[in-house]
């Protein structure tokens, strides 16, 4: 039973091992489509415009309190 359980956590170590860096891979290519579609001029420019409409938001609420 031993041998069988050893030989077990050697193959799921292994996958473990080329799994984390089939993933490291993929995260750090996922990582910079956001960061370029983060920085784009026109995400900046909506998420400063959602950031406004927000703050007059809270703003109204806060006067219907």
């Amino acid at each position: 039973m031993r041998p069988k359980l050893f030989f077990i956590l050697i193959i799921a170590a292994v996958a473990y091992l080329l799994g984390s860096k089939g993933g490291t891979a993929r995260y750090n290519q996922v990582a910079g489509a956001l960061s370029s579609i983060w920085n784009d001029p026109k995400v900046k420019k909506a998420r400063k415009q959602a950031s406004k409409d927000a703050a007059k938001a809270a703003k109204k609420a806060r006067k219907r309190l």
